[in-house]
């Protein structure tokens, strides 16, 4: 016969167990917070977000009667500001990240800066407009890209008030000049987001197994004291952390195969294999073994340990390019994104096998090394076989 009782009982011991267990309580609580903080902050239409674009103005303007510059207030425009100079109140979906001098070959120019969107203002143009004949504005972008439309509907919006509105308010006249837009595509062989994603699942897969593994790992063998009768076998402890990190380099090359043939015979993507991929397939599980081994060391039980590793771990998969563009993120997560270790990763991933630019990808090398040797010497300085 059944007791309310004892059901009040061992609903009294199960939540006891429940809210001491680090674990159960960040995945039935505040991993489902975490969850909706990021993607409410990435999908919401708070147009905080904006895409950021390449100009390039090769209208000098006219000097006689008086200094006109078209061009220029276009692309004042593009950024957001009317041509009186006052800026757009609200929202605005794009930003010009730099103005390029007109002498630089625009297409070489996006792709030495790992970017697919850009606007070119061509020759005349303030000439053109004025005598109301038709002149293009020319609109780069990858046709696949999420970005792509929303810049292209954004100038072709910016080019109607030009061509229905600004002429006529501003020089007093019924015949409004002709803006067309013209598109032109970066990067032709990328025709699928595929493209884009592999890089991300691949630095995904060198973050994940390592980082979770590494934590639980250290804090169990912690708890259990095996650290301690380790401590009396020959090994040493620099030698025990170096196999685990060659370990995981040998698994995220497997997964890298994977990953790539899978992605190339299975969908067709269309990306770039050059040795310039070794840094990262190396760099990246040694850096997050020591992350991971590092977390679980300064942890004080298992419980903790897997909740400082979650915290850790889910803004990386989330905020660092893996799954969505940053490109299309609010700026401000765009800007923590900088302070992730798997953004370089991934970052690099892409400037390598997707953009062919190796001079960004040095400089992502680079700042992973760097971290990468912060996270090992720290671990191995922190690491004790006896706890004390």
């Amino acid at each position: 016969m059944s007791s309310a009782r004892r059901t009040i009982a061992d609903l009294r011991v199960f939540g006891k167990g429940y809210i001491r267990n680090g674990a159960a309580l960040f995945f039935g609580i505040i991993f489902p917070v975490i969850l909706i903080g990021l993607f409410g902050a990435i999908f919401a239409g708070s147009g905080s977000g904006q895409v950021s674009v390449y100009v390039q103005n090769k209208d000098a303007g006219l000097t006689f009667p008086a200094h006109i510059n078209v061009g220029a207030q276009f692309a004042d425009a593009i950024n957001g500001t009317l041509p009186n100079g006052t800026k757009v109140s609200g929202s605005w979906p794009i930003n010009v990240k730099a103005l390029v001098d007109p002498s630089e070959n625009f297409t070489k120019y996006l792709a030495d800066h790992s970017a697919s969107d850009g606007i070119i203002i061509p020759e005349n143009f303030t000439a053109s407009f004025l005598a109301g004949e038709t002149e293009n504005i020319t609109v780069y972008g990858n046709p696949t890209s999420s970005t792509n439309g929303i810049v292209i509907g954004t100038v072709e919006g910016i080019a109607t008030s030009f061509n229905l509105n600004y002429f006529q308010q501003k020089y007093n006249d019924t015949t409004p000049a002709i803006i067309n837009i013209a598109t032109a595509t970066v990067n032709t062989q990328q025709t699928k987001y595929i493209d884009f994603l592999i890089p991300g699942l691949i630095g995904f897969s060198i973050l994940v197994s390592p980082m979770f593994a590494m934590v639980n790992i250290t804090s169990e063998y912690k708890k259990t004291k095996l650290f301690k009768q380790l401590s009396l076998t020959p090994l040493h402890k620099m030698e025990w952390l170096a196999s685990k990190v060659i370990w995981y380099i040998l698994l995220s090359v497997i997964s890298f195969m994977l990953l790539v043939a899978v992605g190339i015979f299975g969908f067709g993507a269309h990306i770039t294999l050059t040795p310039w991929l070794i840094p990262f397939l190396i760099l990246g599980p040694m850096l997050f073994s020591s992350l991971g081994m590092l977390v679980g060391t300064i942890s004080k039980s298992v419980e903790s340990a897997s909740v400082l590793g979650n915290i850790i771990t889910f803004p990386m998969m989330f905020l660092s390019g893996t799954f969505f563009p940053l490109s299309t993120m609010p700026q401000y997560l765009q800007s923590f994104a900088h302070v992730l270790p798997l953004f370089y990763v991934v970052e690099g991933l892409n400037n390598v096998m997707v953009y062919g630019n190796i001079s960004a990808a040095l400089i992502d090398i680079g700042v992973t090394t760097l971290i990468t040797v912060i996270f090992f010497v720290a671990a191995a300085k922190l690491f004790k076989w006896r706890e004390d």
